[in-house]
């Protein structure tokens, strides 16, 4: 690991060449230095561009959202950019916005930058084709690329306009019935950005790489696989920032990472895999916070592969998996096999009863033969350890399916592109879900649904579970919906498998003891006054 200046060190150097007038007038605060795996993935910050973990753990530091997540709690809902939000019915949301909101470039917050945030130029388009695909270095093109346009499609597939009421007061208007519209409203999708910072950039990804937000922290500086700086917002609603600088790391390897931590050339250390926890808390001035989260490891099955045609092969993967051991094995007990791609979060539309498929070798060996298999080899892309423990994972499953008759061979990749790339045979893969609000629009539909990007990549798709995703996202019959769900949850997990669960997410970061911070049961990092304090 390339060794970091201390902030020591820094401040001493300063001190000889600074005035004595600046010295006193020197901001104090510390620089937060912290190791992750990836910074991000498609190397921009525009939020439906990098919709990842990685993405999801950063986006909150730099854009709001008018509802914001109670992210030390239970990840419900609470007021974020707008105050206060009230039903009109069933296809429309008012919100009456917080006064005083200053974007990073100073200005202040309007119910204009609103609605230019969930419109056309932003989020969905003008149908214009994009100079290589809006991505390119240097292309002028402001359209956003395809990648974010389906996205805001899938978040926001009923939006029929924002209004500007007054000043202050936006009203969302959807095509049709959505009880879930304030949940996607506080998807970090619809996070608001000034839009004369947008008017102002030089090209999308210009705009991209540090779009103009509201939150506490602002993008400074981006050395793309290597460095990200998030700098101090001080005129933020909520409060000075703690930090005067965040400095995100891109440091891959894990033991890399907590060795930077132990050697003080970083103050934070993320994806720390369940075995390193003890070592690291050995020396007492350091701790491991983390538990489960809002997201669910799986593997998905690619349909058009010869061999998974055949829905008794899939399921066959399925009933291979002993889910509970990879669990007890690989995560000492700290994550759970969750029931399904679904939270308790969920509330009433939880399905209490229902379960993954269990772990049933001779019912794999049955469907096998059944399905009238030959041992034909089946390819597995995965990357390596993008996900905490994702090698070993992916080494223990090849294993167990390989006791079935099942022959899966892996690929590694070195990146998403070539992980969902149609050349050549796809198979099964890696994944992630994250329900980004709790309703099963936020997890199933997002992922597997008519518009959620399986069925964009043309892996899996399905009639009657498309015609029930339907109804999951406009009926207001909260037992329509329910039912709904759990067939929907029939199809794509035992009849026709999408996916198969291995268990729910879990996340694990080791910091400095004395450095006062909670960690969220989400992806999201809080580094607002609230949760971060530094000793003295």
């Amino acid at each position: 690991m390339t060794s970091l200046p201390r902030r020591a060190a820094l401040a001493g150097s300063a001190a000889l060449v600074l005035p004595r007038f600046a010295i006193a007038q020197a901001d104090q605060r510390p620089v937060l230095t912290i190791a992750v795996q990836k910074i991000s993935n498609s190397n921009t910050f525009e939020p439906p561009r990098e919709q990842s973990n990685v993405g999801f753990r950063i986006s909150y530091s730099y854009a709001e959202t008018l509802i914001d997540s109670d992210w030390l709690g239970d990840l419900g809902q609470v007021p974020g950019l707008a105050t206060a939000w009230r039903r009109i019915d069933d296809r429309t949301v008012e919100f009456d916005l917080r006064e005083g909101v200053r974007f990073h470039n100073g200005d202040i917050m309007t119910a204009e930058d609103v609605a230019f945030s969930f419109g056309p130029d932003r989020l969905f388009g003008t149908g214009a084709a994009p100079a290589s695909g809006g991505i390119t270095a240097g292309a002028a093109s402001k359209e956003p690329p395809r990648e974010v346009t389906a996205v805001a499609r899938r978040s926001f597939p009923g939006l029929e306009r924002v209004e500007v009421v007054r000043p202050g007061v936006v009203r969302f208007v959807n095509r049709v019935p959505d009880v879930t519209l304030e949940g996607r409203i506080a998807q970090n999708v619809g996070a608001v950005f000034s839009r004369r910072g947008f008017g102002e950039a030089a090209s999308w990804l210009a705009w991209a790489r540090a779009p103009v937000g509201t939150g506490p922290y602002r993008i400074a500086e981006f050395r793309p696989d290597a460095q990200l700086v998030l700098e101090a917002h001080d005129e933020y609603w909520g409060g000075r920032p703690p930090a005067r600088r965040i400095r995100l790391i891109e440091v891959p390897e894990v033991s890399s990472r907590i060795n930077g931590l132990l050697s003080g050339e970083c103050d934070f250390a993320c994806d720390i895999p369940p075995d390193q926890i003890a070592g690291i808390e050995r020396n007492a001035r350091f701790e491991v916070l983390g538990s489960p989260i809002n997201n669910h490891r799986i593997i998905c099955f690619d349909r058009g592969h010869p061999q998974l045609r055949d829905p008794r092969v899939r399921r066959a993967f399925t009933h291979a998996i002993d889910r509970q051991a990879i669990v007890d094995s690989l995560w000492a007990g700290r994550t759970v096999v969750p029931k399904g791609l679904q939270l308790e979060s969920f509330g009433q539309m939880f399905i209490g009863d229902w379960s993954v498929p269990k772990h049933d070798p001779a019912e794999a060996r049955r469907l096998l033969r059944e399905a009238g298999y030959r041992g034909e080899p089946i390819p597995y892309r995965l990357l390596n350890n993008y996900y905490t423990n994702q090698t070993p994972t992916a080494q223990v499953l090849v294993e167990m399916w390989r006791q079935v008759g099942l022959n899966v061979q892996i690929e590694m990749k070195e990146n998403w592109t070539q992980i969902t790339d149609r050349n050549g045979q796809r198979g099964v893969r890696d994944w992630s879900n994250t329900a980004l609000f709790g309703d099963p629009v936020a997890a199933i539909l997002r992922g597997f649904g008519p518009n959620g990007e399986m069925q964009l990549n043309g892996e899996w798709t399905n009639e009657e579970f498309n015609r029930l995703s339907a109804v999951v996202e406009t009926s207001t019959d909260r037992a329509a919906r329910r039912a709904a769900f759990r067939r929907m949850l029939e199809i794509a997990e035992r009849e026709d498998p999408a996916y198969t669960l291995l268990h729910q997410a879990a996340t694990f970061t080791a910091k400095r003891k004395d450095i006062e911070w909670r960690a969220a049961k989400a992806w999201a990092m809080d580094f607002r006054a609230r949760n971060l304090r530094f000793p003295g």
